[in-house]
């Protein structure tokens, strides 16, 4: 096993995976921001070290900085969480031929899905089901017009390098393609440095569902489950779960068999999500992108099949077996993940302040996953994730249950806080029901 562990990231998921890795005998290395130096995981790694001030290109995304941090402290590993460096096949390469082990997939893989239009051609010959789409970036305006008349409208204008629900734009016709394309095309460049632009089938009614994948040391890739993720806000998830209410045993097979496919395809190693849109109207689904890390998420799936991925990370950078018998998993149960953020309940928008009251809940079934504190103070400076409620029970209804007495139970004061939210969407028929989609947060509002 890997004996110190550098985590290239801030807030609950580096404190979550300082608390595996320490639970491991691992010694766990911070780094954190000016802006960071009072948040719990600094005090809770065994070894801490500012990395630069509160913006993330002088810190987080600092990689020479992270790196001057691996060697000062003899880090042997480094694991890169998600958001800021963690799907920067640069970074995973440059980490590797320092002599130290990447906590994460190959760089190749992670260029190789990177690219949104490259990752679907690779999927399509893999067997994986795409939508209809471009097999190329629009390149210009008239190509973009020209593809979107053969797809049919409504389509999807999506960045190529994107990701995270960001750089996307929708288009019923041709006069609304010409403002999502620049519009797009623009905000690729600024945030992405590529403003190359893909063209695909629109789906007014989908559902957001992804697989849990792991690639194992000896080769093998396994499926972890499915989970539900079509609670979202500007295409960004509020609320996942697992099993999804809309996928049955036929179809649950199919998914995780093209998810298997689909890491095949790029000899992944380490954890991954393959995502999918899936269209309850006709049972289709398709696939959406591959997020080459740890997922936000990955909670639930770490209750229903009572694994820590985290751990299942470290075994598989340290070439060792899993902890689990890959012909032998079983889930077991259902579990909810809250995304607690620092955001206004009605609008989403950011929040930000000095937390004066904070207080978890607690009883079975409930898992918090927090990255602050009373007294601490969410900034602007970073996403407005404050904390995870996990909440776990034998069946659906149970978890719902449970996570609605979390709810009230969670107390929050000082920054806005979208737990009211919640305690409205766990109440309603939509929801309770299971048959909802992306569209739910805009028929709460």
């Amino acid at each position: 096993m890997i004996e110190s562990l550098l985590v290239a990231n801030r807030g609950e998921i580096a404190r979550r995976i300082i608390r595996t890795a320490k639970r491991l005998g691992v010694r766990a290395i911070a780094v954190y921001s000016e802006a960071d130096a009072d948040l719990p995981f600094v005090a809770e790694a065994d070894e801490a070290v500012c990395v630069g001030p509160a913006n993330p290109a002088q810190s987080y995304r600092n990689v020479e900085a992270i790196l001057d941090a691996a060697r000062s402290t003899g880090a042997q590993a480094v694991h890169p969480g998600y958001g800021f460096l963690s799907e920067n096949a640069g970074f995973a390469r440059t980490v590797e031929s320092s002599g130290l082990v990447w906590v994460g997939p190959g760089a190749d893989a992670i260029a190789a899905m990177g690219d949104k239009i490259n990752a679907r051609n690779l999927m399509a010959a893999a067997g994986v089901p795409v939508a209809p789409g471009t097999t190329e970036p629009a390149a210009d305006l008239a190509a973009a017009v020209a593809a979107a008349a053969e797809i049919g409208y409504p389509v999807m204008v999506k960045a190529a390098a994107g990701g995270g629900g960001m750089g996307m734009g929708v288009a019923t016709d041709e006069t609304a393609l010409r403002t999502e394309y620049d519009k797009v095309r623009s905000f690729a460049e600024r945030m992405f440095g590529d403003g190359s632009v893909l063209i695909e089938r629109y789906f007014p009614r989908v559902r957001h569902v992804e697989v849990q994948i792991l690639g194992l040391a000896d080769g093998r890739v396994v499926a972890l489950g499915e989970r539900e993720c079509s609670v979202q806000r500007r295409n960004q998830k509020l609320v996942e779960e697992s099993p999804s209410p809309a996928v049955g045993p036929e179809l649950r097979e199919r998914f995780l068999a093209a998810a298997v496919r689909a890491g095949e395809a790029v000899g992944y190693r380490n954890a991954g999500t393959v995502e999918c849109l899936f269209d309850p109207g006709t049972n289709e689904f398709f696939f959406l992108e591959m997020n080459t890390r740890l997922q936000v998420e990955h909670p639930v799936t770490e209750l229903v099949y009572g694994l820590d991925l985290v751990e299942e990370q470290l075994r598989v950078a340290s070439g060792l077996a899993p902890t689990f018998d890959p012909d032998a998993l079983t889930p077991r149960g259902h579990a909810i993940e809250l995304r607690v953020n620092a955001e206004d309940p009605k609008r989403f928008l950011p929040g930000p302040g000095v937390i004066s009251v904070w207080t978890e809940p607690v009883g079975e079934g409930v898992r918090v996953d927090a990255g602050y504190a009373a007294g601490n103070t969410v900034t602007p400076f970073y996403d407005s994730l404050m904390a995870k409620l996990i909440v776990s029970g034998a069946d659906r209804a149970e978890a719902i249950e449970r996570a609605k007495v979390a709810v009230a139970g969670f107390e929050i004061a000082g920054p806005k806080c979208n737990l009211p939210f919640f305690a409205e969407l766990l109440e309603h028929p939509e929801f309770l029901s299971g048959d909802y989609d992306t569209r739910i947060v805009t028929h709460l509002r």
